[in-house]
């Protein structure tokens, strides 16, 4: 997890926000609301939201009210928490197709989680795994598999 993120105001302009984006090298970023030395996650914008909210305000010409990361954002994002482990954090970025994920505690942004981070983890984690373990390949007893389905949810 990354500590150290970029935010961005409720109050920042769709052409503040843009160049953010850009001069940070970011693909998004989380909207925060400061509250004490804390940072409250309001939700998340990306740049689809940007090029959404730009190529409708340059087709349909100035909305009204003016765009900022609060009216353009993304509410209620999906998040994780510190205690998340690996193989339910693959599955968030595998079902999603998400790229970073927001970690919380409580309504508090402590970081962020990316897919390098995951890859990065998982890889250590097999190559450990593998060295650790025998290194004949035992073939799966289907018949053992298969009787497990009727196990579930009773």
């Amino acid at each position: 997890m990354n500590r150290d993120v970029w935010t961005i105001a409720p109050d920042m302009h769709l052409v503040d926000i843009v160049a953010f984006l850009q001069r940070h090298k970011l693909s998004n970023a989380p909207v925060t609301q400061k509250e004490g030395n804390q940072q409250r996650l309001l939700g998340f914008i990306s740049e689809g939201d940007c090029l959404e909210c730009l190529a409708n305000e340059l087709f349909y010409g100035n909305p009204s009210p003016v765009q900022t990361a609060e009216t353009m954002m993304k509410r209620h994002p999906t998040c994780v928490t510190p205690t998340t482990d690996i193989f339910t954090l693959t599955s968030i970025f595998m079902s999603h197709k998400f790229r970073h994920l927001p970690v919380v505690e409580g309504p508090m942004l402590l970081g962020i989680i990316s897919r390098r981070d995951i890859l990065k983890s998982l890889d250590k984690y097999y190559r450990e795994w593998s060295e650790t373990r025998d290194h004949e390949r035992f073939p799966v007893d289907l018949h053992e598999i298969m009787n497990l389905r009727f196990l579930v949810g009773k």
